[in-house]
């Protein structure tokens, strides 16, 4: 069976790991996720007019 590609790519991270961010590579969007314990939260990242931050993704990131 091949390999199932990676669709998000962690560009930061802080607090020994408790506190990542995401890109997903197919659309760009950017993604906080927030870990304490047994719980998490994921949430896009969003600009301050309500839109979802985008970092534009090289060519050897996307699919």
């Amino acid at each position: 069976m091949a390999k199932k590609e990676e669709r998000f790519i962690k560009t930061h991270s802080e607090n020994l790991g408790s506190e990542m961010i995401f890109v997903d590579k197919k659309t760009g969007v950017n993604y906080l996720f927030i870990s304490s314990g047994y719980a998490g939260g994921l949430t896009p990242l969003l600009n301050p007019d309500g839109t979802p931050i985008i970092t534009p993704i090289p060519n050897d990131y996307g699919e």
